[in-house]
């Protein structure tokens, strides 16, 4: 080799190469991401699949949708037209997504509604649901693909 060429040395055995450091860039993205949030509990999103046709045209059965969870202070209140996952005050355990049509901010409560009232178990059946049983909004629909986008969904809907 003439004086021109510069050679770097190769790395010897044992050395982590490129593929090593993008295996470790992987694993770093991993743990602080998904791992450490939810050690800490600081899980800012959870997925909610629409099961049934209340939500009907915006939203239909085997949308699966991202749902920014409801921030602890107490202030908080949705605002009427966003789409919200619910405990179903008639059975913990179930989740409810429904549109927020009323806020009774004095009360602390919402009246929450389907879009389709036919096909819609909601406050006209129940009653008004107090705040703090709202696990989040809805912000993005992740499924099926062809009809994936952020919300809002459809604001304009029959309150009656």
């Amino acid at each position: 080799m003439g004086p021109d060429v510069a050679t770097l040395p190769s790395p010897g055995p044992g050395t982590p190469g490129p593929a090593w450091r993008r295996y470790r860039r992987v694993a770093l993205v991993v743990v602080l991401g998904v791992v450490a949030p939810a050690v800490l509990g600081l899980r800012r999103l959870r997925r909610v699949e629409v099961t049934g046709g209340s939500m009907a045209p915006a939203l239909l059965p085997g949308d699966r949708l991202l749902v920014r969870n409801r921030p602890t202070r107490r202030t908080w209140s949705p605002a009427v037209g966003d789409v919200v996952a619910v405990c179903d005050p008639r059975e913990p355990g179930r989740i409810l997504v429904k549109r927020v049509a009323a806020v009774d901010r004095a009360a602390r409560t919402l009246d929450i509604r389907g879009d389709d009232p036919g096909a819609s178990t909601d406050s006209r059946h129940f009653g008004p649901v107090p705040v703090a049983s709202v696990l989040g909004r809805a912000v993005y629909r992740y499924a099926p693909v062809e009809r994936t986008g952020p919300g809002p969904w459809r604001t304009g809907y029959d309150r009656s």
